[in-house]
């Protein structure tokens, strides 16, 4: 009895481990298979985590494009504007007889105004083309558009915006905009000299003008042409066309080709012969001539005290030898001539010195751009209604940056209603206009 206890008590330990051995094999899947579960669940929720950044990412780049650039990628731009001028092929094109009976009194008035990306879409700061520039230019379809530094990033950034622009401008009016910057070389560049668009810088002009070489003017030009036309530019306010006739003058010192009239004459030419060689239009500055001044214009009262004859004899040289040439814009400045005109008038608002001396003695029927209205030679005595008035009413075709743009195409509409300028007047402009960009 006692052997035979003690024989169970020896199987009973065997007996044990034999019922404990399928318990403990299914507790270990069961854990191997909740640790599974928990790994899996894990990676899932991860997934899920990235899943939602990515989303969020995506939404938040489809925010900044739907605010910039809406319904497309950035390439569609060039797509649309392909698009745009295989639709032209095969259809004859309007000619500027055509288009001035079709415009409207608001949109030839229009026409006659160029002013910032700013100024136009109410954005502090522009740099693409997109919902609210669309709609800008449909609501305000502008002669035309001028870009400075914060305007400009890099090159597949002003492509993109230009082309942009531009398709806007076709599909709204059918007639382009002029898109223009100040790039003269030298001391007055947008884009030379800087890093982000890889362009050497140029030498001032009056160096340039040293050299005695009117060929390197024309390398200045065509260089210049070449990035300008690939960038999407179709206009630069370049060259300087004045002459330093004033030693103490420092507004021009270094922008100018030098203190001969047909010396600046050559050298201006060359520049604008090496821009519109690449569809660029130049714009020769700043009639009547902004090197006998000392004051500039930019900040008040700017005036030169030469006579008419005077004036005849070496500042008016460039401009007349330039419109010969084919120069395509002069900008009349905001310089007094009180012993050619009689009074402090600046140039810009004078009958005299645009109609009866610009266009009558000197012969010149391109278009006649003031330089820029918000500048305090105008604000300081003028509205920007009735800057824009007198501007008009002493012969220019454009306006240019006026300081209250809505103002002064307010003001230019009234004007037209009430009879101060006729319709007639405002269709010789808009003729102007339209004959270089239907050029």
């Amino acid at each position: 009895m006692e052997e035979r206890q003690r024989g169970q008590s020896r199987r009973n330990p065997k007996s044990r481990r034999r019922q404990r051995g399928p318990a403990a094999g299914w507790l270990v899947l069961l854990l191997v298979a909740a640790a599974a579960a928990a790994v899996s669940v894990f990676f899932l929720r991860h997934l899920k985590v990235q899943e939602e950044e990515r989303a969020k990412t995506r939404d938040s780049s489809e925010a900044v494009v739907a605010e910039y650039f809406p319904g497309d990628d950035r390439n569609e731009a060039a797509k649309d504007s392909a698009a745009s001028e295989e639709e032209l092929e095969g259809k004859t094109p309007m000619t500027v007889e055509e288009a001035l009976q079709e415009m409207t009194l608001r949109e030839k008035v229009l026409q006659l105004f160029m002013v910032t990306p700013e100024a136009l879409t109410g954005v502090d700061e522009v740099y693409a083309a997109g919902a609210k520039t669309e709609e800008s230019i449909r609501e305000y379809p502008v002669g035309g558009i001028v870009y400075f530094k914060q305007n400009l990033r890099s090159p597949d950034q002003v492509k993109d915006m230009l082309t942009r622009t531009q398709k806007y401008f076709r599909d709204n009016t059918g007639i382009e905009a002029f898109l223009a910057v100040d790039e003269e070389g030298g001391q007055v560049s947008r884009i030379s000299g800087r890093e982000e668009f890889g362009i050497a810088s140029f030498p001032d002009m009056s160096e340039i003008g040293a050299s005695g070489e009117p060929q390197k003017a024309y390398e200045v030009g065509d260089k210049i042409g070449t990035y300008l036309a690939d960038l999407g530019f179709n206009m630069d306010f370049a060259p300087v066309a004045d002459v330093l006739t004033n030693p103490e003058n420092t507004v021009v010192a270094r922008r100018s080709f030098g203190t001969d009239g047909a010396v600046t004459a050559a050298f201006s030419n060359e520049v604008v012969k090496g821009l519109q060689a690449h569809g660029i239009s130049a714009v020769l500055k700043h009639f009547p001539g902004h090197g006998g001044t000392t004051a500039d214009s930019h900040d008040g009262y700017a005036a030169t005290e030469r006579t008419l004859e005077e004036l005849m004899a070496e500042d008016f040289v460039p401009f007349l030898e330039g419109g010969r040439a084919g120069a395509r814009f002069i900008m009349s400045g905001h310089i007094a001539a009180p012993a050619v005109t009689g009074d402090n008038t600046p140039a810009s608002m004078s009958p005299k010195m645009i109609t009866e001396i610009l266009r009558g003695t000197l012969g010149y029927d391109g278009i006649i751009i003031t330089d820029a209205l918000n500048m305090g030679a105008v604000t300081s005595s003028y509205s920007s209604a009735d800057a824009a008035v007198r501007a008009l009413q002493a012969g220019n075709d454009m306006l240019l940056m006026p300081e209250n743009f809505q103002e002064a195409y307010q003001g230019v509409l009234t004007a037209v209603e009430n009879g101060t300028l006729s319709e007639e007047r405002i269709n010789q402009s808009v003729e102007r206009i339209l004959k270089v960009k239907f050029h």
